[in-house]
């Protein structure tokens, strides 16, 4: 039998829900490690509590701390499941998906409903991520996620509704694969992976979204806090208002990196229109385009990239041609 090991951070998969309040909290034990049982028929299982935390309260540098984990045990192991609440999976899986240079499989899942709660959820995604585990098709992918059925990479799979168990979707590209009742299904795979060593998280990177009358003030803000780069969920195919145009210029020009991606869920943002405010004028100023995907994520890549560089070129390089 395969050794797994099961690293717990805490959220909805670790806690219960109080049947007189209706409220849904942490508990003193983890609520799964009692059916652990019905685990043992598929692998070795150890388990470790590195977390406690609902997802919310997790930064950047719990996720190192949480890799650098990963890097210490994953030789003893033919796989590593981390539970974690759901609102910042998707950041944690791709963080994770950035650093960690293992072909063994990587599996992120949590929960929608507590494991006391009608219609839990927490201990079927908890199996379903055990058995893509140990599923030797798994290697070589990528952190993945596991959730509802469905297997997703890390770099596309998103939380798409509040509190719906199907909540998470690759809407650009659908799910990596699938998990039926007796086999794990994969009809796709990861073609390319770029992983970078870092020791630290350092910096600090603001994300921000744009809106139809935005114009320089939150923009002025922002630049007195002397951020160390920034990340804008444009309109479209990648523009903004026109009146946001003199602070990024300022913003570029203190040589702190601006980075473009699309408030809309599919496509890729593209320099096309020519317009004040339109991509090809932000390509031209010297904004970064991130292809295909979210603000949350290019965040995270971007406070990566920056342990490692702050040359803006090999920055738009890390962005530009990420794929290939």
């Amino acid at each position: 039998m395969k050794n797994i090991l099961i690293i717990h951070t805490g959220g909805t998969i670790s806690m219960l829900e109080n049947k007189e309040t209706g409220e849904v909290n942490s508990t003193g034990t983890h609520p799964l490690t009692a059916l652990s049982d019905q685990l043992k028929s598929f692998a070795k299982i150890n388990e470790q509590i590195m977390f406690d935390l609902p997802s919310p309260q997790i930064t950047p540098n719990h996720m190192l701390e949480l890799s650098k984990e990963i890097k210490k045990v994953i030789a003893d192991y033919d796989g590593i499941i981390v539970t974690h609440g759901t609102d910042t999976l998707e950041e944690t899986a791709y963080f994770l998906d950035l650093v960690l240079g293992t072909d063994k499989p990587v599996i992120l899942t949590g929960a929608m409903r507590s494991s006391n709660e009608i219609g839990s959820d927490a201990l079927y995604n908890l199996i379903s991520s055990l058995r893509v585990a140990i599923e030797d098709k798994s290697k070589n992918k990528g952190v993945l996620v596991v959730m509802n059925d469905e297997i997703h990479t890390a770099e596309n799979v998103t939380k798409t509704s509040t509190s719906n168990v199907a909540t998470f979707q690759s809407p650009q590209f659908g799910p990596l694969g699938l998990i039926t009742k007796d086999s794990v299904i994969f009809h796709r795979t990861t073609l390319f992976r770029h992983v970078q060593t870092i020791d630290k998280i350092s910096k600090n990177v603001f994300l921000l979204k744009a809106y139809a009358g935005m114009d320089e003030q939150i923009l002025n803000s922002l630049s007195a806090a002397r951020p160390d780069g920034l990340v804008i969920e444009g309109l479209g195919q990648g523009n903004l208002p026109k009146n946001t145009l003199e602070p990024i210029r300022k913003l570029i020009k203190e040589n702190i990196p601006v980075i473009l991606v699309s408030r809309c869920y599919q496509g890729v943002v593209q320099p096309t229109y020519s317009y004040d405010g339109g991509g090809k004028q932000l390509k031209e100023m010297g904004v970064i385009f991130a292809r295909g995907i979210s603000g949350p994520k290019a965040r995270i890549r971007l406070l990566i990239a920056l342990e490692i560089t702050q040359n803006m070129n090999l920055l738009r390089d890390t962005f530009e041609k990420f794929d290939g």
